[in-house]
């Protein structure tokens, strides 16, 4: 139960008579509408207020069902059009019937002045659930045009607004302390209940429920007056009104508390599948997610293989060699990494310590190619012809998503060079716009990417493990530092080949994916 369900339970139970017990010392409220008429009539007879043309009277009949008579009518059952059950010494009315005024705001509002006078005119958008608001927001008038709409919408300290066209049900008591007028979407009324719990009664469910199914219009719903005035409502001994909203006042700071907590547990529970798997991933790669085994072939080892392998594909002349190739080494309990002829200590960039068994490196060296995709876009066609364009909208973490996905001219296609064409196990970072999804090419269709998605292709690297490794928090966070931000944020290729991460045995790699995925399906994740 949220905390306005909460809410609505309590106010629902306060005007149902469950709230407080009842207590038969009080006048019933049979006497208290009785009281209600006899000084609406002396309102009346003093000129105060206009002679309702047909009144409304409903009292319990024989079979203790309820009945109305209105004006010179005979009297018929409502039962079927009373919402619930109420005590003994409650009644049940329709709103006209305890109101001494009851009025919407202007059908045709004024214009209002061009500077700032004490006087306003306000509409629905300036009432909150209990308040007034945005003050800023409203038209000013002129003392004179003030007055002249006041003749019939005039407020007085207890009046209550209700929202009735528009942003509907919003109801607060008023203070007092502006000259306020109100355009048509406003409704005020003055009561001769205790007004507090008829504002609770507004803010029920059974009542918010009946304004929501009964608003009529088009382009802007509305409860218009004649349905307000005709609304039912349970009226308590007036005691009990006053014990109701002494009882509702109790709960409320409650209820604030309970939201205000509710809403921190909600944030938690939404960042929690992503704080979860931030988790996992950065035990992943700090050798924390399954234990090492001393039979693996070490990192350093399958760092050698890879530079043999690179140097058999330059020889090939399928790669070009890297003049600025990245070589890490650790000494005396340091790291160093040698670019060229030159050394340079890096125990600065070494976030955390790795096992032994494992090595850092920049994405470059475990690399046959890194690169953006086409700068000037392919030809788009409007049926699919096997082959698709990729941008960074189709890389989702984890997944190459294909639900929204343009389509390429097959004779371009094969003139775009390997460079711009992502095949099974190369890995897609987006790199323009919305950057750092990473996911992995996982078949053998026919892609080609544009300029906002990166593509890294590992040689005898894990795949599904580099993945992981680009979405964890410390290669996020040195996407975040390289992306450049101007009319568009971008991360460009020099800054994507030199990420900086952690390689483990080959064979590590495979039991850190093996124990990765299932932790994922378990956090809900989409791999």
């Amino acid at each position: 139960m949220n905390a306005q369900q909460l809410k609505n339970s309590i106010l629902q139970m306060a005007v149902s008579g469950k709230l407080v017990p009842q207590d038969p010392s009080d006048e019933p409220a049979s006497i208290l509408l009785e009281r209600i008429r006899k000084e609406k009539e002396k309102l009346i007879k003093e000129g105060k207020i206009k002679k309702e043309k047909n009144p409304s009277y409903i009292f319990r009949g024989a079979d203790n069902t309820p009945y109305e008579k209105v004006g010179n009518a005979e009297p018929v059952s409502i039962a079927d059009e009373v919402p619930f059950e109420i005590p003994e010494s409650w009644e049940w009315v329709r709103l006209q019937t305890v109101c001494t005024k009851l009025v919407d705001g202007d059908h045709n509002p004024p214009k209002g002045e061009v500077n700032r006078t004490d006087y306003i005119m306000a509409s629905s958008t300036n009432i909150n659930q209990d308040r007034l608001v945005d003050l800023e927001k409203v038209r000013y008038l002129s003392a004179e045009t003030f007055f002249k709409e006041n003749e019939r919408t005039s407020a007085s300290a207890g009046d209550i607004f209700f929202t009735s066209v528009g942003s509907l049900g919003r109801s607060c008591i008023f203070d007092g302390s502006l000259n306020i007028c109100f355009q048509r979407s406003v409704s005020v009324l003055t009561t001769l209940l205790y007004n507090e719990y008829l504002k609770y009664c507004f803010d029920s469910g059974y009542f918010q429920n009946k304004v929501q199914k009964e608003a009529t219009g088009t382009a802007q719903k509305g409860f218009y007056l004649n349905q307000l005035a005709s609304a039912l409502i349970p009226v308590p001994p007036y005691q009990e009104q006053v014990r109701i909203v002494s009882e509702i006042k109790k709960y409320l700071p409650l209820i604030s508390e309970y939201e205000t907590k509710q809403a921190s547990l909600n944030e938690l529970n939404d960042n929690f599948p992503d704080q979860l798997k931030k988790s996992i991933l950065q035990l992943a790669v700090q050798g924390k997610l399954v234990p090492q085994e001393p039979s693996d072939e070490p990192a350093s080892v399958l760092l050698k293989r890879i530079r043999a392998e690179k140097e058999r594909l330059i020889k090939e002349g399928k790669i070009k060699r890297d003049k600025n190739e990245s070589v890490i080494i650790r000494r005396d309990n340091s790291h160093y990494e040698k670019r060229g002829k030159t050394e340079t200590c890096i125990d600065e960039e070494i976030p955390f310590d790795v096992p032994e068994s494992w090595q850092w490196v920049r994405l470059s060296s475990i690399c046959s190619l890194i690169t953006d995709g086409e700068h000037k876009t392919p030809r788009r066609v409007s049926s699919f012809q096997g082959y698709y364009l990729l941008s960074a909208r189709n890389i989702r973490d984890g997944s190459l998503a294909l639900d929204d996905v343009d389509y390429v001219d097959a004779t371009e296609y094969e003139n775009i060079s390997r460079r711009c064409n992502p095949q099974k196990n190369d890995v897609l970072i987006s790199c323009s716009g919305s950057i750092g999804r990473v996911c992995r090419v996982e078949d053998d269709n026919n892609y080609v990417m544009v300029r906002s998605a990166a593509m890294v292709s590992p040689i005898l690297v894990n795949s599904e493990f580099l993945m992981y490794s680009l979405q964890s928090g410390i290669v996020q966070a040195q996407i975040k530092e390289k992306t450049k931000q101007t009319a568009q944020a971008n991360l460009f290729q020099a800054a994507i080949r030199d990420l900086f991460l952690p390689v483990p045995p080959a064979e590590e790699q495979k039991r850190i994916c093996e124990a990765i995925v299932p932790l994922l399906k378990l956090c809900k994740f989409s791999l």
